[in-house]
């Protein structure tokens, strides 16, 4: 399907509004990667082993919904690996993960903030971060990069928007008491706690960067023809 560069597939039938030309950037606030985990029994415990072992039995990767993060990062993964594994989307990551947890699902992408306690509890095995380099709140576990899959990055991500045609002044106005906000040190400690890093900007810079991860994503959604039930 072909699809333009700055435009999900299928978002005009689906969005009452063009998020590409509605909005403005006014910065991006915070990154988080995703942790790639599996059932705790399992024998896989590096990126290489879970290629192996997925080019070798049937796997099958779990996702919180269609369209979802997690099942964006499994699509990208399975696409770069070039592995033949099946998504099983569920109604959240509650249900996903005790389903990982079971053994009955092989491996999920999931929030850094939601997997860890599970992982540090051992109802779940953490094996890699999907983030270029290792997260500060897990420095132990190595990058899906590093550990088996060089390249592979997925990055969630928040940030600030407002209308197209806000001023340019409200808009640094906004930019640069966002980012005094986020440079507290108590607010920092906070969200270095989930797994999160600070990562202010210019409005710029954030709008840039919106549209390489639109152009990867639209590469990805396409490739494996998702759609948003």
């Amino acid at each position: 399907m072909p699809f333009s560069p700055t435009r999900f597939p299928d978002e005009p039938k689906k969005l009452p509004y063009d998020p590409a030309q509605d909005f403005a950037a006014v910065i991006m606030t915070i990154t988080q990667p995703m942790l790639l985990v599996v059932p705790p029994a399992s024998n896989v415990n590096t990126v290489s082993d879970l290629i192996a072992s997925a080019r070798s039995n049937k796997t099958a990767y779990a996702s919180a919904g269609n369209g979802s993060p997690n099942h964006l990062a499994g699509e990208m993964f399975k696409a770069m690996a070039k592995l033949d594994s099946t998504h099983v989307p569920y109604k959240g990551s509650a249900p996903a993960q005790l389903d990982v947890m079971a053994g009955r699902v092989q491996l999920f992408f999931d929030t850094m903030i939601a997997a860890m306690p599970l992982v540090n509890g051992g109802k779940l095995k953490a094996v890699a971060v999907t983030s270029v380099k290792r997260s500060a709140a897990a420095p132990n576990i190595p990058t899906v990069s590093e550990s088996g899959l060089p390249g592979y990055e997925f990055m969630t991500w928040n940030g600030v928007f407002v209308p197209t045609g806000t001023p340019a002044a409200v808009i640094a106005k906004l930019n640069a008491e966002i980012a005094r906000i986020l440079k507290m040190p108590e607010v920092a400690r906070k969200l270095a706690g989930d797994g999160a890093e600070i990562a202010v900007g210019t409005p710029q810079a954030f709008a840039k960067f919106v549209d390489q991860e639109r152009q990867k994503l639209a590469r990805v959604i396409t490739a494996a023809n998702i759609k948003v039930d």
